[in-house]
């Protein structure tokens, strides 16, 4: 039995008429659009097999190349448990150099499409875009730009990273954040391998000196001293190659950080330095530049980076040629001729929280002035103790001592009694505070209402307390229920919730 589709079963016809003389070799060429030459092989085969002739001989067999069941069932539980978060092309790679196992994209592709653990890709933007031609030149065009993501572990971490619009030659951290010093940090590391670029181009965020910040962006503000000119971008789309970077870093690099087990920055930074740009990036994503000349120019040897890779702020000196910061004072120590009452010093911050002070390029010597502070009312009232009981000490009459003072003869000798057995720290003033006030609230009343408000966290004073008169019978007004939450730290629905979910977790 010889089981044909319709194409089959209208070739078997043509031949079947061809052998019988119905119809010539050139129509039945022209109705199964195939060659002479072809027709002619078919209609030896006809004579030959009879209508078996239109099954092909590899029908039922299994092909040449076919890769092996058990290495199927390998690789697949391989992407469920070990890749299941990296896309195709990483997969082959990752397999043939960790597995030892070579399998085609495609092959890979669906088999990993038989158990559901296929990466999708983003969905591409829907609006057409002009393209823009990269520079011609490095060193022309750099785009810089920083990407929030859970790049190692379970916290968010934030990479950094500056890449040339010619060759996408990329520098790239990790920080706790993209803050103003981690970007220094970057343009400073870059500077300095590969010098002096023309231009920056960024997104409007208040880092680079976006509308928000336009007049105190201190990287705005160290690309000026450095003549290098800021490019605001108007849409993501406009500086793409960053993007498109940080899309890359995401689907390769995250998977090979969880595969090395790092999850720390220190570890996360030297494996994106000496592993990850240099054998991969490198080699895949770099491309040669339409010009070879370099528009990158050394930085000058009176240009120094320290000095400009720094937050800088502005302090007004007052006249005795002292200045605040950070909320405390500060003494000019340095040897002046003249006064600088009146004019700006520059404050200069760097990485561990510390600053130096500068005038017209001039480091000076600066320190905190310690102002005396005012005593508190404890230290008065000792203080106060300690005259009378002198006043004492010195008339040798406790009665006259009294009677100056104010102050009564047992209170005098009490306060000599307490310096004699514990010093002066006996006279500090001890409030009760083991004492229930007239008024108070019964405590087995208080831990009823306490229990219902645990119970109903979502009730108000208010109705905690028409509740507890309908339910209880007990007569107390929506002020005494808030002044039993008060006295527990549970005057909100959120505390109330978090004590009851802590209630639950100890149990």
């Amino acid at each position: 039995m010889i089981k044909m589709d319709s194409k089959a079963q209208l070739t078997v016809d043509i031949i079947a008429k061809v052998a019988e003389g119905k119809i010539d070799i050139v129509n039945a060429s022209k109705l199964l659009n195939k060659s002479r030459r072809t027709i002619e092989r078919y209609l030896k085969k006809y004579r030959k097999f009879g209508i078996q002739f239109v099954v092909h001989q590899n029908t039922g067999k299994s092909p040449s190349n076919k890769t092996c069941d058990e290495i199927k069932r390998t690789v697949q539980n391989l992407i469920k448990k070990k890749y299941f978060d990296v896309n195709l092309t990483h997969l082959g790679e990752l397999l043939e150099d960790n597995e030892h196992i070579q399998v085609k994209r495609e092959t890979l592709r669906s088999w990993a499409h038989e158990i559901h653990h296929v990466k999708r890709a983003k969905r591409r933007r829907s609006k057409v875009r002009k393209r823009r031609e990269r520079m011609e030149s490095p060193g022309l065009l750099l785009q810089m730009d920083g990407s929030t993501h859970r790049w190692f572990g379970n916290r968010k971490s934030c990479l950094i990273a500056i890449i040339d619009d010619a060759t996408s030659e990329i520098h790239a951290q990790f920080f706790e954040s993209e803050t103003t010093l981690g970007c220094l940090q970057v343009l400073r590391d870059y500077i300095t391998q590969k010098g002096l670029f023309k231009a920056l181009y960024v997104d409007k965020a208040g880092i680079f000196g976006g509308p928000k910040r336009c007049n105190f962006s201190q990287v705005k503000r160290a690309c000026s001293e450095l003549g290098i000119q800021i490019i605001f971008a108007n849409s993501p789309q406009g500086k793409g190659r960053i993007e498109r970077s940080f899309d890359t870093f995401q689907d390769r690099l995250v998977p090979e950080l969880r595969l090395n087990d790092i999850h720390d920055m220190d570890r996360a930074n030297r494996h994106l330095q000496d592993v990850f740009i240099p054998s991969f990036w490198r080699n895949h994503i770099e491309v040669m530049s339409r010009c070879a000349a370099s528009e990158f120019t050394p930085v000058p040897e009176y240009i120094s980076l320290g000095d400009i890779f720094v937050v800088k702020n502005y302090r007004k000196i007052r006249s005795d040629h002292t200045f605040s910061y950070g909320n405390k004072f500060y003494l000019i120590e340095s040897p002046l001729k003249h006064s600088i009452a009146k004019q700006k010093i520059e404050i200069r911050t760097t990485h561990d929280d510390g600053f130096a002070a500068y005038f017209a390029g001039r480091h000076l010597a600066v320190s905190e002035v310690i102002e005396p502070t005012k005593p508190s009312m404890l230290d008065l009232d000792i203080q106060k103790k300690l005259e009378v009981l002198e006043l004492a000490e010195k008339l040798g009459n406790v009665t006259e001592a009294a009677r100056l003072s104010g102050v009564s003869r047992d209170t005098i000798y009490r306060h000599r009694k307490l310096i004699k057995e514990g010093g002066l720290q006996a006279l500090k003033r001890h409030v009760r505070t083991d004492h229930i006030h007239g008024n108070r609230t019964d405590q087995d009343i208080a831990n009823t209402i306490i229990e219902f408000s645990l119970d109903n966290p979502h009730l108000g004073q208010l109705q905690v307390s028409n509740q507890l008169k309908k339910h209880y019978q007990i007569e107390l007004s929506a002020s005494g229920v808030r002044n039993i939450w008060l006295r527990e730290n549970m005057q909100t629905c959120a505390l109330r919730l978090h004590r009851k979910e802590s209630m639950l977790a100890t149990v």
